[in-house]
């Protein structure tokens, strides 16, 4: 991995991700996830559902598009995904932060590739989704596609793990063993979207409640 990427990958990149708990707030709340193994279970569907089904094959899918300067199948993959979830903030939040990225990449690492993006956010065709703008970042630093998913599994976990250690009773050794542990799975399920060439699939409906629930929580860190 770059150093480039390593950059885009560190939890200070300013794209407002901390403001964000997927859901795993009103999950807590609620009392759905209350231990460890709670929270383990929930980093499994993170990745073998969120990621392995949904975000990661974007993407990938996104990543290829934008080498080959495909535009039409970026903005296709950006649509399609935004119309993958149910909950109406979690689409607010993916857009917000992947306006951000492009913003703040294209400041730090000027690319036309990411001024023709801006050009289609002006123009309302683009959103874009945070993992068509993580994609578009992953590429202009030089990172081939599978690098580009394994990363942005590894940014999606680790600001779960953040969030869980500000809503839960947990320490950060035992934080970081849980995310240690599910790391050494990312690399497996990169392989399968890597050998599938899978479309994007959305079935994590446990998740997808505690999101749209969270505005009924009573008082709230994260904004969604």
């Amino acid at each position: 991995m770059n150093l480039e990427l390593l950059h885009l990958c560190d939890s200070l990149f300013p794209i407002g991700s901390f403001g964000y708990s997927d859901g795993l707030e009103s999950a807590v709340d609620a009392g759905g996830v209350a231990t460890t193994d709670d929270l383990r279970a929930w980093l499994d569907v993170c990745l073998d559902e969120t990621l392995g089904r949904n975000d990661g094959p974007a993407v990938r899918g996104a990543s290829l598009a934008i080498a080959d300067a495909d535009w039409n199948r970026m903005i296709a993959i950006d649509e399609e995904l935004t119309a993958l979830r149910p909950a109406s903030s979690a689409r607010q939040s993916s857009r917000a932060m992947g306006r951000r990225l492009l913003t703040a990449w294209q400041h730090l690492r000027p690319d036309v590739r990411l001024e023709r993006m801006r050009s289609f956010v002006e123009s309302h065709r683009l959103g874009p989704t945070l993992p068509v703008a993580f994609a578009a970042a992953s590429v202009c630093a030089g990172a081939d596609s599978r690098s580009a998913v394994e990363a942005f599994a590894y940014t999606r976990l680790a600001a779960t793990i953040s969030a869980a250690m500000r809503l839960m009773a947990i320490g950060q050794t035992e934080a970081h063993t849980l995310l240690a542990r599910v790391l050494d799975r990312v690399p497996g399920v990169v392989d399968g979207i890597m050998d599938r060439d899978p479309g994007m699939e959305s079935f994590a409906p446990a998740m997808d409640i505690a999101v749209m629930s969270h505005q009924y929580v009573r008082s709230r860190l994260f904004r969604s």
